[in-house]
């Protein structure tokens, strides 16, 4: 059972919906993006999406584009990306670490290395947001063969036609995007996101994640309560980039980073409330 599977069983276990926490490699510098990953845990995140520094990240919003940019100032890479994920499982094995970006970088270290070098530093599946099923297999299946969940994004616009040939080969979880749209912008109607689980559920028995446009810990309490989790990504890099004005130093540092950590708890609370309404 690899550790998405094993975590999905734990919430459903608990009878509570997860927490997926998303932020950028590197950001804002690697150490406090380093403190900010190994402490996301703790402060209550079930799974945790690492983002893969990119130059052109076409389907983020502003707020992720500006924390790709920042982390690439401070000299992020995939291979730190890599070292990342490494140093947090020395910490903590048993929390899922999924990367996500984009192809190209993947593409240059070739995808056998890329997929063998994320086996060896803990990461459990990868999110690839530019890869069409049409032409996934080329990282998929070396992704399968290291033991890595390949996870496929669904969309509003995404119709039952489409469906099969997007969740073919899925494994660890449907990430669905409740937004025809970029991250960190509106919010979907709780009505279009519970027709759009209903929906994929019909399609497939993997755990379904819902993101893009949660903001707020009531917001994602709402999700939580429709899906099996729900991922936060822009509301937490817009912490970060608040907590920048507190200044270059390691304490202004270990502030900004406290500062993301207790937004995440906040997120965490309600999600695992729930576990009393649905025992």
């Amino acid at each position: 059972m690899s550790r998405i599977e094993a975590r999905f069983a734990e919430l459903r276990r608990a009878g509570r919906p997860g927490l997926v926490t998303f932020v950028t490699a590197g950001d804002p510098d690697l150490a406090t993006g380093q403190a900010i990953l190994d402490g996301l845990p703790e402060a209550g995140a079930d799974l945790v999406e690492l983002g893969m520094p990119f130059t052109d990240p076409m389907a983020d919003g502003p707020a992720v584009q500006a924390a790709s940019l920042r982390a690439l100032k401070s000299g992020a890479s995939l291979r730190t990306t890599l070292a990342m994920a490494r140093r947090f499982r020395e910490r903590d094995a048993r929390t899922p670490v999924v990367l996500m970006g984009y192809y190209n970088p993947i593409y240059s270290m070739g995808a056998e290395a890329f997929c063998a070098a994320a086996r060896d530093a803990g990461v459990d599946g990868l999110i690839i947001v530019d890869l069409p099923p049409e032409e996934r297999d080329e990282l998929a299946v070396p992704a399968r063969a290291a033991g890595i969940d390949f996870i496929v994004l669904t969309a509003p616009t995404t119709d039952d036609a489409r469906l099969p040939t997007v969740l073919a080969g899925a494994s660890g979880f449907v990430y669905h995007v409740s937004i025809a749209g970029i991250t960190g912008t509106a919010s979907a109607s709780l009505e279009a996101v519970e027709a759009a689980v209903a929906r994929l559920r019909r399609h497939t028995r993997l755990p379904i994640a819902v993101g893009f446009g949660i903001k707020t810990p009531e917001q994602a309490a709402r999700i939580g309560r429709l899906a099996d989790a729900a991922v936060v990504g822009s509301a937490i890099v817009n912490r970060i980039e608040a907590g920048l004005k507190w200044g270059p130093e390691s304490a202004d540092r270990d502030r900004l980073a406290a500062s993301v950590l207790d937004f995440v708890s906040a997120l965490a609370r309600p999600l695992r409330a729930q576990a009393k309404v649905r025992a």
